[in-house]
């Protein structure tokens, strides 16, 4: 069953009555059967390589009472499809729900994950035709879960090989030197470029930035404790806000053009003395009143208004708050569009917090920007086979799902058998794990949790 864009409401319907009904059962096959790599303690992971890889079997029309179920199970299964029928009484020991079919809630934007520098380097390290493998096993609707949303990092990031911006020239208040770099030309936008041209659908993009230029800041680094220099209508704040702008028209000469940005990635993390990777501190005071008086207008003056902007783009601890003193400005609430929420301290709030924002905001979507497992430092960075990482996955999918969340972004589309590369050493786990010694990777169980929800 897939769930694309739609209405929430209806997706749950079918999820229950796939299990409210006893039923006859006919397996199908058609779609490539996974290489099972079964690792001690763990589930397994599927093996692909240039020439052979795991698929699934296309959820193609059945009539009723017949529906198409797939399943995917810690002990061997990974998306069989059977096609079931369905009954017309429920045995007693079974649950009953019922469905009103006139009530909806949100519409579903999509799933996705990020075009990292570390995501995309790990790709083109494998031959051609193995690239191509992974690259559809995201993207492709005969071979693939559909994603379609896509996080591209504006520079450099922890999961790149070094610390980079776009403006690195000391006093470029212009943005004259503003440029791309390797990492874009050689990595993302090639790896991006050929996602889009295996999908069927429109795979909606969005940038986030993790600092601006270390000559624009208090620190005077892209790492540790530091916010940008001066307030909101100055120049140093007017030149980040041109940097937003210069990116979005770099990438559209390239061919890309993007659907949303975040005003900064994890803006806590800047405000944290000695943060190890790169950052930039803001208040939710600060953000306001810089989209107020410098993004917004700058959008708008050069043609990207129509861009859907993203406050805070942190753990959901911030909320409600975050987005009321933003909104709490009629100017900035002119040019924000929605708020993303990262996964990492979900343990301290609870989910309601989600719903408790979207009531007192209801015109301002919430997309779930970032999320990966291993990233405690007392824990294995990858774990190949985990099936607990993948019902963490769908755990929280379904909470935000319930709480107004309109999709689920994951973080890095691949990484190495170490969770990196990372110049910061702030490994992390992801769904595919490339072995390019081998030309293989290995779909992890979080991989096939996520494709349940496509």
């Amino acid at each position: 069953m897939a769930l694309r864009e739609g209405k929430l409401s209806t997706y749950l319907f079918f999820v229950y009555l796939a299990f409210m009904f006893s039923h006859l059962a006919l397996d199908v096959h058609g779609a490539n059967e996974c290489v099972e790599k079964p690792f001690p303690g763990q589930s397994f992971v599927c093996v692909c390589n240039s020439t052979y890889c795991d698929g699934i079997e296309p959820n193609t029309r059945v009539q009723l009472p017949q529906f198409n179920l797939y399943r995917s199970s810690k002990a061997k299964e990974r998306f069989s499809k059977k096609i079931l029928t369905f009954t017309k009484t429920v045995p007693q020991t079974k649950n009953i729900w019922v469905v009103n079919r006139n009530v909806s809630y949100q519409k579903i934007k999509g799933f996705g994950g990020a075009f990292t520098d570390a995501a995309t380097i790990n790709i083109m390290s494998l031959s051609k035709l193995t690239q191509d493998k992974l690259i559809a096993a995201y993207f492709s609707p005969k071979e693939g879960i559909e994603y379609t949303i896509g996080r591209v990092p504006m520079a450099g990031c922890d999961f790149s090989t070094r610390e980079y911006t776009y403006a690195d020239t000391p006093q470029d208040f212009q943005m004259d030197k503003f440029a791309l770099t390797e990492e874009d030309l050689e990595y993302k936008i090639p790896v991006i470029k050929r996602a889009l041209s295996m999908s069927s659908r429109n795979i909606s993009l969005f940038g986030s930035p993790w600092s601006a230029p270390a000559w624009m800041k208090t620190d005077d680094s892209l790492t540790g404790k530091g916010t940008l220099i001066g307030q909101a209508g100055d120049k140093y704040h007017r030149a980040w806000a041109l940097y937003f702008a210069k990116f979005l028209e770099e990438y559209k000469k390239q061919g890309l053009e993007f659907w949303g940005l975040t005003a900064q990635n994890e803006p806590a993390d800047g405000m944290i003395t000695k943060f190890s990777f790169n950052c930039m501190g803001w208040t939710a005071e600060s953000q306001r009143d810089w989209i107020a008086a410098d993004l917004g207008p700058t959008l708008e003056e050069r043609g990207h208004g129509d861009v859907s902007l993203m406050m805070l783009d942190d753990n959901r601890i911030w909320l409600p708050a975050w987005a009321d003193t933003v909104l709490q400005n009629a100017t900035a609430a002119k040019y924000v569009k929605g708020v993303g929420v990262h996964w990492y301290l979900n343990s301290l709030v609870p989910p309601l917090t989600l719903s408790a924002t979207h009531e007192r905001h209801p015109d301002y979507f919430i997309l779930a920007t970032e999320a990966c497992s291993g990233s405690f430092p007392w824990g294995r960075h990858v774990l190949l086979g985990s099936w607990d990482r993948g019902e963490d996955y769908t755990h929280d999918i379904i909470q935000n799902l319930k709480n107004w969340v309109v999709g689920w972004v994951d973080w890095n589309l691949a990484l190495n058998g170490t969770g990196g590369p990372n110049w910061a050493n702030n490994f992390v786990d992801a769904p595919i794990i490339v072995n390019s010694g081998k030309d293989e990777f290995y779909k992890q169980p979080m991989y096939y949790h996520l494709g349940h929800f496509r």
